[in-house]
């Protein structure tokens, strides 16, 4: 199908791209599909299952077009819907990436990418690594296609398929186990994307968009793309929309400035917390890497999580906006710092001298993972969000007009050793919290008035 053949496609297709286990492929493939629809001339809108915010990274540079979290531990179902429709109402083509395998969540499949799936009634592509089995897929395919009636097994796309022959066997076995089987990408090491301690690694720039449109051209020849447009039912309506209440915007508008940090170092950010701080006013971006001066004027500082520790050399070097922040903070400015964001304003990493609004240091060195949804009680709101990160912060003494507060639950409502860090009208912690769910205008004047937690 080529770009004069798209007026012939229903329009709204949308179905998620979910896998039996991890490492099955799900991003290569999910990369894969985005690119090749573009590349057909389709306006194609990604989504992420999950809190990850890294492979929607990956869906940018292959659509295009930025993704969007769905996370019903981040955020109640209704707004899950809302982000879907909402997000998705201008697209000919959406596509949800799972996380993990399809049924894991936070507890059993609480959570899931097969309870999102669910909730939204989207058919589910399953992909199967093929490396090291063939006719043995059927039963692994029809156990997943039986397990449940929903979500909807509407099809198999297998991954490192090393032959034709190879992949003639693997169609059988979908037949034999009743499943459309949609194709395939081969075993391929150019469609191979390194890893880093947090996930992808997506630094690689023209390197890493040279594989998704390699990727991209394997799929035009080897999954059958026309049927996957003509295959599934059209998307709920946008007209749904109206079976749910409508959000009451804040009769306060504050009309604050706000910056955001976002380069190469601090880029883990949700789409739809951005979006809902427009509600309060006007939004601007600057790199705390490249820029010496920090943008004016400024209400509220947001450093979202990223790489900082790849990049500490080079923060540590641009003193003149290591001093403004510090400034900025010192002289009562708000200031939300989350994870990466947070380890910049602590004394240093790895001993690179950093902003030092915080006393303390955080290092790479004995790194371990430390992973988990995160919430918390506060402000009269209840806050959730995800941790994510292999640095610790060194062993350090109470310092002066820093407080520390304990106050974080796991997902299973435990107590966190996750610590939130205060200092004058600056929070900072290791925790990402999405509040786009919340009535940020109400929000914020609450945080104005009440800031003490």
């Amino acid at each position: 199908m080529n770009k004069r053949d798209n007026r012939d496609i229903d329009r709204h297709v949308a179905f998620m791209i979910a896998a039996p286990t991890s490492h099955c492929g799900k991003s290569t493939v999910t990369a894969a599909l985005l690119r090749a629809f573009k590349l057909r001339g389709l306006r194609v809108q990604p989504f992420k299952c999950g809190p990850d915010y890294i492979d929607p990274q990956l869906h940018l540079l292959a659509a295009g077009n930025v993704s969007v979290n769905l996370d019903t531990f981040l955020a109640s179902p209704w707004h899950v819907r809302e982000a879907f429709l909402r997000y998705g109402a201008g697209a000919d083509v959406c596509i949800a990436e799972g996380a993990m395998g399809l049924y894991d969540g936070w507890e059993r499949d609480q959570g899931s990418a097969a309870s999102i799936a669910s909730l939204l009634q989207m058919p589910v592509i399953l992909v199967v690594d093929a490396r090291a089995v063939a006719y043995s897929a059927a039963p692994l395919i029809h156990g997943f296609a039986t397990f449940r009636k929903e979500p909807h097994i509407a099809g198999v796309i297998f991954n490192n398929v090393g032959s034709a022959h190879h992949y003639s066997l693997l169609r059988q076995a979908c037949a034999d186990s009743g499943i459309q089987c949609y194709g395939y990408l081969p075993r391929d090491k150019r469609l191979t994307i390194e890893d880093r301690h947090l996930g992808l690694a997506l630094d690689g720039g023209e390197a890493l968009d040279r594989i998704v449109s390699i990727a991209a051209e394997e799929a035009e020849r080897h999954i059958d793309l026309d049927s996957l447009l003509k295959a599934f039912s059209p998307r709920q309506e946008e007209s749904k929309l109206a079976h749910y209440p409508e959000r009451q915007a804040g009769t306060t508008k504050p009309n604050i400035n706000i910056l955001i940090a976002h380069d190469e170092a601090f880029n883990f950010i949700y789409r739809a917390n951005i979006d809902s701080l427009r509600r309060l006013g006007t939004v601007r971006f600057f790199s705390p890497l490249h820029d010496r001066l920090l943008p004016s004027p400024c209400d509220l500082l947001y450093l979202p999580g990223g790489y900082p520790e790849l990049f500490a050399k080079e923060l540590s070097a641009n003193t003149e906006m290591r001093h403004q922040i510090a400034d900025f903070a010192h002289n009562g400015g708000y200031i939300f710092a989350e994870c990466g964001g947070f380890m910049y304003l602590c004394k240093s990493i790895d001993r690179q001298p950093l902003v030092s609004v915080f006393p303390m240091e955080a290092t790479m060195q004995d790194a371990r993972l430390h992973l988990g949804y995160r919430q918390m009680r506060v402000l009269g709101q209840t806050f959730s969000g995800h941790e994510f990160h292999y640095s610790t912060l060194l062993p350090h003494e109470p310092a002066e007009g820093i407080r520390t507060l304990r106050i974080q639950n796991n997902a299973l409502g435990e107590p966190a050793d996750t610590e939130l860090f205060l200092y004058r009208n600056v929070i900072g912690g290791y925790t990402h919290w999405y509040w786009a769910d919340k009535d940020i205008e109400e929000l914020w004047q609450i945080v104005k008035r009440d800031f003490v937690l």
